[in-house]
């Protein structure tokens, strides 16, 4: 994807989220920056030809939370810009004082398990009879 474009998704996302974007460069590395009070910074390095996204912080304090978002880039599959500012968006929520996000379908499945089971379904185990 052309820079410019990476640049016009990345200013889209920042307008739906605290994050602004602060710098971004193509001549030396493809390289798009973000600043969010109070003081959460990260920078995104973008593809050029196969090469994959890459997510790092000059911040100590912001540094850890970014290993979800790195774990996720090195995952399979090619990532988009969106995709990854989401997971670093989702990293970064404890810093930016936002509740975390649970997972749904998660939450759902275990709340199909809890509970007594139905008249249908038979205890396992041993029947004192």
């Amino acid at each position: 994807m052309e820079f410019k474009h990476l640049v016009e998704a990345a200013e889209k996302w920042c307008s739906e989220n605290p994050f602004d974007l602060i710098f971004a460069e193509e001549n030396d590395e493809r390289r798009l920056d973000f600043y969010a009070e109070p003081g959460v910074s990260f920078y995104v390095l973008c593809p050029g030809g196969t090469d994959s996204f890459h997510v790092w912080s000059e911040s100590e304090d912001c540094l850890p939370f970014l290993q979800l978002a790195q774990d996720y880039i090195s995952s399979c599959g090619k990532k988009t810009l969106l995709e990854v500012l989401e997971k670093v968006f989702t990293s970064f929520r404890p810093l930016l004082g936002l509740p975390d996000i649970e997972d749904d379908s998660f939450e759902h499945y275990h709340a199909d398990m809890e509970g007594e089971p139905g008249p249908d379904h038979q205890q396992m185990g041993v029947s004192q009879q």
